[in-house]
């Protein structure tokens, strides 16, 4: 399409999104009036609306070339599932009309057996239900010829325990929701009726040619390179960093706008990252609900697009060793339906109580709740991005800035009386204007950074979906909020009260906040020294989850019941064991039949080369010291292989998901990391014509 056949973005916008909009030009007054207020209230919807709710959607549906609905829900297994039906009803004519019915909107029933429930069900009770999420727009994708309307649902069992992400995302924002206007409500705010969490999250991907991608059984099957030696150049020249995109990846990052902007993401920026080949694109922020939705829509048209053009999107938290891994920023903040964000400090913070019990109510959970935050984001991908320096550590701690540790400070002495102003920035050009500065720097390092009016969580892998994290961060914020609730409420006076509350914390839990740097090994041993946990890896992240603290208070505001949480625990236990099951068994089969042929074959035409030399009598000191070189690598890799291949037998076979996991990390990843130094090693001195796998240098650096 050329460029003066576009439609407009405006044009463009939301058109295949059954918006507002489009309910109120497409909807009966009252229908309208009574589905908005379901949405906004959490009103159940009659029979009768939903059945006029969904011939709307349906017309509007086949107008855009549909054929099929589905309920699209996200189970655990971390990506998002579909079951299409189509419109299609027949008659008793033998013809066909196009029917959808208010039942078919409202609920689905997929067969709930082949997804994890970590117990909860057994795997020959098959029946789960999709269930409308109607604060979630329902959608329309167009999948090549295939166009269908999508319909975002939460997914439960048979027994009516949640089997997904977004019915716990759900739950939290109306327990975040129900605290946050206690505190209002406390402040003399009588106008709010419901506060919701916002997310806008930032995407880092990598881009790979095709061609390469499917040289490599193990970004195939594993999504990341288990073997590749170091590249002469990596990172360390920083030019890939907002600098200028090349055209086949511009022509992409413009196909992939116009494909969200479509669905009504507000795909917003987009640049290089770090690493080469590393890219990033991030929205304008919406709830979190939405916001979680989108985010989905977008790692998964990163792929589709880049298919058609000849590139795979790279989604793993670490494709590539020795350049940075890829996460996924979630910007938080909370707002109230008057208009406010309850985490915009003002000009002058200090005075600002409300502003204060939201920060410091912040800061009391993630210090109480650290592990369980460290649990949200312990996956096995991302334990090799975690602690590196390119991401935060695995030891949670909060960044504030100058002026909130300041007022922090003063808090904890007794009250806050001033606030530290930003000033003014001069360049030193005489035609550059003087630049308002900010009162705070920005930290890159901190698992958790104040930017301005909202925390930027750092620690959410890339493919993670940000559902998880999210409803862990709105739940023990609403823990805490409902403590302070409960002390403020019957207060004679409650700005007194407040700042006892907030001097309190502040002296409690200012061991969270940290302003330096994340990367060095003094904070490591500063946060030991100050009692901060340090889950170094995912196993033993995970086990937060099943400890009596956890379950009281998902149980407390009603987000999980001790059954879900347990399950969850049990699920995510049982995907990190299959993910390092999966590529060690990879591992094993490129070196056996692709990496250590291609050597022997090398080592054999250096031999055979050895004795033509010595045979004619010339100088054969190269060929004879190449050949021992490689001869040694190959036994030793051969070695690592058989050790590899036995240590995981023996965990597979071990009974019990945390004790499987455990072996898995303790034996098979320290196996596999022996091999791949051998097998790197190899790399190193075999013919680059005979070596069977594209290398770090085609991979990253080939546009």
């Amino acid at each position: 399409m050329g460029s003066c056949e576009r439609k407009s973005v405006q044009a463009m916008f939301g058109s295949n999104v059954f918006s507002d909009l489009v309910m109120r030009e497409r909807l009966p007054k009252n229908a309208y009036r009574d589905l908005k207020r379901a949405i906004e209230e959490g009103r159940e919807l009659s029979p009768a609306l939903a059945d006029v709710v969904a011939n709307a959607m349906k017309d509007w549906a086949i107008e855009k070339g549909a054929t099929h609905f589905c309920h699209w829900f996200q189970p655990m297994t971390g990506v998002t599932a579909e079951k299409h039906d189509s419109f299609i009803s027949p008659t008793p004519d033998g013809r066909t009309i196009m029917e959808f019915s208010g039942r078919e909107l409202i609920k689905g029933e997929p067969d709930a057996s082949s997804f994890p429930s970590g117990g909860l069900r057994a795997t020959f009770e098959a029946r789960g239900y999709t269930a409308w999420d109607c604060t979630s727009p329902v959608f329309v994708k167009e999948d090549g010829e295939n166009v269908t309307l999508y319909i975002p649902s939460a997914f439960c069992s048979y027994t009516g325990d949640a089997l997904d992400k977004k019915t716990p995302l759900l739950r939290s924002m109306e327990a975040l929701s129900r605290q946050a206007i206690r505190i209002l409500r406390a402040f003399g705010n009588s106008t709010a009726g419901r506060v919701t969490a916002t997310l806008g999250a930032e995407q880092e991907y990598f881009l790979l040619d095709r061609k390469y991608f499917e040289r490599r059984l193990d970004l195939m099957l594993t999504g990341r390179t288990l073997f590749g030696a170091p590249p002469p150049k990596g990172q360390e020249m920083e030019d890939h960093y907002f600098g200028s995109l090349p055209e086949r990846v511009a022509s992409f990052m413009r196909e992939v706008n116009e494909e969200l902007w479509k669905l009504g993401v507000s795909a917003k920026t987009q640049h290089k990252e770090v690493a080469p080949g590393q890219y990033e694109i991030a929205p304008v922020f919406t709830t979190v609900n939405i916001a979680s939705d989108h985010n989905q829509l977008t790692m998964n048209t990163l792929e589709k697009v880049a298919l058609r053009h000849g590139f795979v999107c790279l989604l793993h938290e670490k494709p590539f060793a020795g350049v940075n891994g890829s996460g996924k920023h979630n910007n938080w903040s909370i707002h109230a339906d008057d208009g406010q964000n309850l985490l915009d400090p003002g000009r002058t913070p200090h005075e600002n109580a409300q502003f204060l019990i939201f920060l410091c109510a912040l800061i009391r959970a993630v210090d109480r709740y650290a592990p369980l935050l460290r649990a949200s984001v312990a996956t096995a991908g991302n334990d090799h991005r975690l602690g590196a320096n390119e991401a935060p550590p695995a030891i949670i701690s909060i960044f504030l800035g100058d002026q909130l540790t300041d007022i922090l400070e003063q808090l904890e002495r007794g009250g806050a009386r001033r606030s530290k102003g930003g000033g003014v920035l001069k360049i030193g050009v005489s035609h550059l204007p003087p630049l308002p500065k900010d009162s705070t720097d920005r930290n890159r390092t901190s698992p958790l950074a104040f930017t301005g009016n909202k925390f930027e969580f750092r620690m959410v892998g890339s493919s993670m979906s940000c559902a998880g994290p999210m409803f862990m961060l709105n739940i023990i914020v609403a823990d805490v909020l409902k403590e302070i609730a409960d002390e403020l409420d019957g207060a004679r006076d409650v700005n007194a009260k407040a700042q006892k509350i907030l001097q309190r914390i502040a002296r409690e839990h200012k061991r969270i906040v940290f302003n330096g740097n994340n990367y060095s090994e003094e904070w490591i041993e500063e946060a030991r020294r100050r009692g901060l946990p340090n889950l170094k890896n995912a196993v033993d992240a995970l086990a937060v989850l099943k400890g009596k603290e956890t379950l009281d208070l998902f149980e407390r505001h009603c987000v999980l019941s001790r059954r879900e949480m347990l399950a969850r625990h049990e699920i995510l236990l049982d995907a990190y064991s299959k993910t390092i099951n999966i590529e060690a068994l990879t591992a094993c089969s490129m070196a056996r039949r692709q990496i250590l042929p291609a050597a022997v074959e090398y080592a054999g035409g250096l031999a055979r080369q050895l004795a033509a030399l010595q045979e004619a009598g010339a100088d054969a000191g190269f060929a004879k010291k190449a050949l021992a070189a490689v001869s040694e690598r190959i036994e030793k890799a051969a070695a690592r292989l058989e050790e590899l291949d036995a240590a995981q037998r023996e965990a597979a076979a071990v009974e019990g998901s945390e004790k499987r996991a455990a072996a898995f990390r303790d034996r098979v990843i320290p196996a596999m990391a022996e091999l791949r130094a051998e097998v790197d090693a190899l790399e190193a001195v075999v013919d680059a014509r005979i070596w069977p796998l594209p290398t770090y240098a085609e991979m990253l650096f080939s546009r």
